[in-house]
């Protein structure tokens, strides 16, 4: 038996493979722990990201505070008569800031990315509430009265448009130039809720989604040639109105429109009673105010004080300082609120972001315009000031969305 005495082949020396440096262990698991956070964040409706931007909170806290004194300040001698209770206006106004308060924070938690799914439903649901109103008691018909509760179908319209032209302009960015896709179906958006308010009618409301759509289609990029088209057709459209008298009651704000102080007659006298007294507030306020509470245009010469025409007080208790102060505020708002939309990460969240603070500036300038006379009493209402618990809580919670944007726009700035 023959056995092979050739020595046994010899295998190369075991080297194990380094071992990472703890530089690059630290790479490995920063990278490994992003990951699993987005993976796990992108499963869940709310996600706590860093802190929300403190400057627009401090301001919005700010201004809910100093409209519900204000308010309250207005409205105690109405209370008085029609609900012998002075704080009525003030307990329910307080009771819907609080909530609102409570919807801001709860929503500032709230991945705003999900708004691309819930835009088309909430776009159906202000188009539903419209058509609702039409068949309720009642002229003109804003409101939706269920038993004791009753909200207007407006102010959810406002917040549905900005949404859904914000999902679609940032879905279709690059083609929004364009006719068919950037203008067409933005219009067919507005022009349905602008019918549907102007079946109300509430011409206030068409006036405000006007201006919010043309803002929105801007920031999404339709060309000005168009906004120049549009603004003749609207201008035809409200001269045919006018020729035809198909403006019904509103001719009669038109037709006493600053004419306020002007005695023209008796019929027009009446009609602009209420800007009248307006006038006379903000004029005997002065520089220094006479005083918080001690305004005297309130004491039923100014027909439900505590509504639209809330700011004439302020302008007579607080006087030219405090009204410039307060207006300060609001504009410190918005460009906060555009400066944070501006460092979102994403399309959508800047155009919806600017879109919900331009509604704040645009209607606070509009109420500031209609008090002073320069533009038609039309019924719009002052952002945070005006009594409302719609209006109040639908702002609140739509600032909870610029809030949760702030979270992104910070975490982009690390």
């Amino acid at each position: 038996m023959q056995y092979n005495s050739s020595p046994a082949r010899k295998l190369p020396p075991h080297r194990p493979s380094p071992s990472p440096s703890r530089k690059e262990r630290s790479v490995t698991e920063i990278r490994g722990g992003k990951n699993a956070r987005a993976a796990k964040n992108k499963l869940k409706l709310f996600s706590i990201r860093l802190g929300v931007d403190m400057t627009f909170l401090f301001l919005v806290i700010v201004l809910v505070i100093i409209g519900v004194i204000m308010m309250y300040s207005a409205s105690y001698p109405a209370a008085l008569r029609y609900e012998s209770e002075s704080t009525y206006y003030l307990y329910k106004q307080a009771i819907f800031a609080a909530v609102g308060v409570a919807v801001m924070i709860s929503i500032s938690y709230f991945d705003y990315h999900h708004l691309h799914i819930l835009a088309p439903i909430l776009y159906v649901v202000g188009l539903l509430l419209l058509v609702g109103v039409l068949f309720m008691p009642g002229d003109p018909k804003r409101w939706i009265k269920l038993g004791d509760f009753s909200f207007q179908a407006s102010e959810v319209a406002k917040f549905a448009l900005i949404l859904e032209i914000a999902d679609w302009s940032s879905k279709h960015f690059r083609d929004m130039h364009t006719f068919k896709t950037g203008v067409l179906p933005c219009v067919v958006m507005y022009a349905i809720y602008a019918a549907l308010l102007v079946a109300e009618p509430h011409y206030s409301g068409v006036v405000i989604i006007t201006l919010l759509a043309a803002v929105m289609m801007f920031l999404g990029g339709v060309r000005k040639r168009y906004f120049v088209i549009a603004g003749a057709l609207i201008v035809g459209a409200i001269l045919i109105l006018i020729v035809t008298d198909k403006l019904g009651y509103a001719m009669q704000r038109l037709d006493g429109w600053g004419q306020a102080l002007v005695y023209v007659n008796d019929d027009l006298w009446q009609d602009t009673y209420q800007t009248r007294n307006s006038l006379y507030a903000i004029g005997s306020g002065g520089i220094w105010g006479l005083g918080l509470g001690q305004s005297r245009q309130k004491f039923m010469y100014i027909p439900e004080a505590q509504n639209d025409f809330v700011f004439a007080v302020v302008c007579e208790e607080l006087g030219l300082v405090g009204a410039v102060l307060i207006l300060g505020l609001f504009v410190l708002l918005v460009w906060r609120g555009i400066t944070i939309s501006m460092r979102a990460k994403d399309p959508f969240g800047s155009m919806l972001g600017t879109g919900l603070s331009a509604q704040i500036g645009i209607q606070a300038i509009l109420n500031i315009l209609v008090i002073t006379d320069w533009l038609p009493n039309t019924g719009i209402s002052l952002p945070f000031f005006s009594y409302g618990g719609t209006s109040l809580i639908m702002l609140m919670a739509q600032m909870g969305i610029v809030l949760s944007i702030s979270r992104t726009s910070n975490l982009e700035k690390v």
